[in-house]
């Protein structure tokens, strides 16, 4: 049964006043997401040229190393979502930050190949546990009436993560020609983010932390569905977000391929030694302006809207990255990809959470989160597999064709299946925007 509530998504409505966005527990929240996703991408677009020159990998070995990052966080990441639902948020999201913190001193201790796939792909595991309980820490310490702005502002944290760290990276690498300088950067960057975190104060008035007391005075049959609750795979891998779902596979899988093979493919195929980081840094000046400038819609509730510009720009900008092997295609394919990704993303995790219980939004990040995965994974595999029989070039076309399939999908049957199924009804969104 639909479950009718007022409009999240405008402040104006059952409100007196418009409630506070910036408070001092969601900057913490967005510093320690920075910081999170800072350490992931000062080692991401190096780490296929490491193994190439330190370990001697080929192609596809450099694939199923890196894919055995995403697969842990993948495998994780539904259980991550279970116990910040069941148990005290901040606790679950210190632990798993600083599992996230310390396996960076494993990279500096990889002797061989072997061991430094074995630190890789056990390091998964922490990050995706961390990113969803920081990012379920960031809901609750959100006004309910600015949520769905907030988690577009939530976003800018990774986006300007992105934007700096891999430019930090190469510029480092470049001078230093040395990865165990980048290996420690990322060790006290994890620590600073794991301080941030650490600092925040869940008794806030802003905090919704849910209390969870075992009811002594529940009947049997309470305690029974209880326990079924518990057990039911709803409460790791929320159901009816099924196809939206599938669909952020189609668009993981894209940026798996793009974010793990960008640096070789401009070496080896277009000659640009040094347009790495400049490339993600117009990606990320993209991601952010489509953050600011669809904040406004996100307030008004306008997801589908906003989604659908994104996946377009986002299918544009793939099939000008291959179909024009320049420097107007290579960097223009930068700041559409990134236009389309700032407004998919906020996006997809509104509707998704739109489609939960209070006490589901664990499982909705996760979620969403693991549909990413899956679909970075598969990119990292497949496209390090496609690159190594058939070329560069194949692999690029083969994300290009993904993309559309994607957009497609979305505009046929996702955006309307959301309709149809959201919990918190807005007027914006019953109908087809």
């Amino acid at each position: 049964m639909r479950r009718s509530s007022t409009f999240r998504g405008n402040p104006s409505i059952g409100q007196g006043k418009t409630e506070r966005l910036w408070n001092a527990n969601y900057c913490k929240v967005m510093g320690a997401n920075f910081a999170l996703f800072f350490a992931f991408y000062l080692l991401t677009p190096l780490l296929p040229l490491y193994l190439s020159e330190h370990f001697g990998a080929t192609k596809d070995v450099i694939g199923l190393v890196l894919s055995g990052y995403t697969l842990t966080a993948l495998l994780c990441r539904p259980f991550s979502g279970f116990l910040v639902d069941q148990f005290p948020r901040k606790k679950v999201l210190l632990v798993c930050f600083f599992l996230f913190f310390i396996f960076f001193a494993g990279y500096l201790t990889a002797a061989s190949l072997l061991m430094f796939t074995i630190v890789r792909t056990l390091h998964g595991a922490p990050f995706g546990a961390a990113t969803v309980a920081n990012s379920t820490m960031a809901i609750d310490v959100l006004p309910s009436s600015r949520r769905n702005e907030g988690i577009g502002y939530y976003g800018l944290s990774n986006n300007l993560a992105m934007a700096i760290a891999p430019s930090v990276a190469i510029y480092i690498y470049h001078y230093t020609k040395n990865f165990d300088l980048l290996f420690w950067l990322a060790f006290f960057v994890a620590f600073a983010g794991l301080l941030a975190d650490a600092t925040i104060h869940t008794s806030s008035s802003t905090a919704s932390e849910p209390k969870r007391e075992p009811d002594a005075r529940g009947s049997l049959a309470q305690n029974a569905r209880t326990r079924s609750s518990l057990l039911s795979l709803d409460r790791f891998f929320l159901l009816s977000g099924w196809l939206l779902a599938l669909n952020m596979v189609f668009f993981g899988f894209c940026f798996g391929v793009l974010s793990n093979y960008l640096a070789i493919y401009g070496k080896e195929e277009m000659g640009i030694t040094g347009g790495t980081g400049s490339y993600f840094a117009l990606l990320s000046a993209g991601l952010i302006l489509s953050r600011l400038q669809g904040a406004k819609a996100l307030r008004q509730g306008k997801l589908t809207h906003n989604a659908a510009e994104g996946v377009i720009l986002s299918a544009i900008g793939y099939t000008l990255f291959v179909a024009c092997p320049n420097s107007i295609g290579y960097y223009g394919s930068a700041i559409l990809i990134g236009l389309g990704n700032g407004h998919v993303w906020p996006a997809f995790q509104n509707m998704m959470i739109s489609m939960a219980r209070h006490d589901q939004r664990g499982t909705a990040n996760s979620t969403i989160l693991v549909s990413w995965d899956i679909g970075m994974g598969l990119g990292a595999l497949i496209g390090g597999a496609v690159a190594e029989h058939l070329g560069y070039t194949t692999a690029f076309w083969t994300v290009a064709l993904a993309q559309i399939v994607g957009t497609l999908l979305f505009l046929l049957r996702s955006q309307q299946y959301f309709i149809l199924h959201r919990l918190d009804l807005g007027e914006t969104d019953r109908n087809k925007p």
